[in-house]
């Protein structure tokens, strides 16, 4: 009895509370557990001072001896068959991630500590991320087999256009690059000496060619694994190497200088000195003009023959990459949008932390994405609108992973948790959302009556609750949850639960409504609400 008259107290408090909800209008606060945060628009002010084969061959040899920039033939015609999406570096997506709000598609966990790597999709939909490992998953995020690396994979595979995937490796006694079959089998390895890392991401050329940087040296291997020509350096190559319309190779070193390499012979062509390590990507725009990122701090834009355009100071932690109508993006503690034309800087994201090897990608929409390392241990999957406001941001780790575009918008990132342990995560436009009960109104008895005064959504007595779902025609199950309990299932629309669960305690008020749809591929999507709950 103490119980019941307790509630209807609770009930006429909660009546009183939305009756002024109706009196005083108010912003409602969306109390989904998907991660959406409010835009804002970013200070584009700028800091008025800047500071001014089976075969193994060993690796140090010394050296002997225009396609449109989609034209990629040598790699895989898939969304995303290497580092950056294309030999230009471009980190362009041609497909729409608009409907992405950053819902957690699946994750998968490495069994071994780390993930350092990047992702490659083929045109199967077949996703391959390199962590101590290589893994090929499936697109629902099931494993389809896992390569030993005897090491770890510290950069970003690709994969030609027979299907060939090709990594190095990093801390293993000795490294090799590998070349691995699409059934998870060795095609041949090469051994590149010593206990040299390989921690430079394969470019492939048109003509099959394939182009890495190891120790003190930039080489190029033929398609059966056998040494082509390398080029010696004075110092380590972390770059990974980028191709330009007249085949000329762009990769920059810790000894301060972008190369510029004939493609036939590995001959320099010229180089480029900047102030400081070169330990990222360069990137090529349409008109030819590279772009590459120093450690001294700066941006620099250089014409195909060598000479600087302009340089502008961004922090430099992270590989350059091009948008949609060609601004550049870089930066380390905040992300610079840079007109191409003149190096000036467009608006700037303040990151709260810092991007290394997070390197932003953007799609058709012009839509950014990047990861970011916070505090060490921590850090966040951020997604941009194309003018720089914040369009959502969720955290998954410590990311040294570049993000990578699946042909549906899926966003696939890898992070390492405080643990040490590795993660990767779909991310996927939303397919599954509860329509009603909707967030920050008050239900009586199955009928919404208004507004709650401080935006949390209050249900009283029994309530319908309606999905919508997107490609109904391809799910097995619609599966309702309370409290992580299944309660009902459907296979058919209309997807609607009465939810008239009676419990016997009256608290907690809080439970969580969660509805999962499993589809024919093996992806499942959810959608959830907290709502506070009383049924007398």
């Amino acid at each position: 009895m103490i119980q019941k008259w307790s509630a209807v107290g609770i009930v006429l408090l909660f009546l009183g509370s939305s009756i002024v909800t109706m009196l005083v209008p108010a912003e409602q606060q969306d109390l989904r557990t998907h991660s959406l945060y409010d835009c804002y628009h970013l200070s584009n002010a700028i800091p008025s001072s800047l500071p001014v084969s089976m075969e193994e061959k060993a690796c140090d040899t010394p050296v002997t001896g225009k396609t449109s920039q989609t034209s990629n033939s040598g790699l895989m015609n898939s969304s995303w068959p290497m580092y950056c999406h294309d030999t230009h570096h471009t980190g362009r997506s041609p497909y729409i991630t608009t409907e992405n709000l950053g819902k957690v598609k699946w994750t998968f966990k490495t069994q071994k500590p780390s993930f350092y790597g990047s992702t490659i999709i083929d045109s199967e939909g077949t996703i391959y991320t390199a962590a101590y490992n290589l893994y090929a998953l499936y697109p629902n995020g099931t494993l389809k087999w896992e390569f030993d690396l005897k090491g770890m994979g510290e950069s970003c595979p690709a994969i030609d256009e027979n299907g060939i995937i090709y990594i190095g490796t990093a801390l293993a006694d000795p490294n090799y690059f590998y070349a691995i079959y699409p059934n998870g089998t060795m095609k041949w390895r090469y051994w590149i000496g010593g206990g040299t890392d390989i921690l430079s991401s394969p470019t492939i050329g048109t003509n099959g060619m394939i182009y890495f940087g190891c120790g003190q040296s930039i080489v190029a291997l033929y398609p059966n694994g056998t040494l082509r020509w390398q080029c010696s350096t004075d110092h380590v190559v972390y770059s990974s190497p980028a191709i330009g319309d007249d085949g000329t190779i762009y990769c920059g070193c810790h000894d301060t200088y972008l190369y510029a390499l004939y493609s036939y012979n590995g001959t320099v062509k010229w180089k480029f000195k900047t102030g400081d390590w070169i330990r990222t990507s360069p990137c090529i725009v349409d008109d030819g003009t590279i772009y590459c990122a120093s450690w001294d701090g700066y941006l620099y834009a250089l014409c195909p023959n060598g000479t600087m355009k302009w340089r502008t100071y961004v922090g430099a932690g992270t590989s350059p990459t091009i948008a949609q109508d060609g601004t550049i993006y870089a930066g380390y503690s905040q992300l610079y949008a840079i007109n191409p034309v003149n190096g000036s800087v467009k608006w700037y994201y303040d990151i709260d932390g810092r991007i290394l090897g997070g390197t932003p990608c953007n799609s058709i929409d012009g839509m950014i994405y990047f990861g970011t390392i916070v505090n060490i241990i921590d850090g966040y999957l951020v997604a941009l609108n194309p003018n720089g406001t914040e369009r959502w941001k969720t955290r998954i780790g410590e990311c040294e992973s570049a993000p990578a575009i699946g042909e549906d918008g899926t966003i696939y990132i890898g992070s390492i948790d405080n643990n040490g342990d590795g993660h990767f995560y779909a991310f996927s436009p939303e397919k599954i959302s509860i329509e009603k009960p909707e967030p920050g109104k008050l239900y009586l008895f199955g009928v919404s009556v208004c507004k709650t005064l401080i935006g949390n959504t209050v249900i009283i007595g029994s309530v319908k609750v309606k999905v919508h779902a997107e490609s109904w025609n391809e799910i097995k199950s619609i599966h309702f949850y309370f409290d992580g309990i299944d309660q009902y299932n459907l296979t058919k629309p209309p997807f609607e639960w009465r939810m008239n669960k009676r419990d016997e305690d009256l608290f907690p008020l809080n439970h969580t409504i969660m509805v999962t749809g499993y589809y024919q591929d093996g992806c499942r999507y959810s959608d959830s609400i907290v709502v506070f709950y009383f049924h007398l």
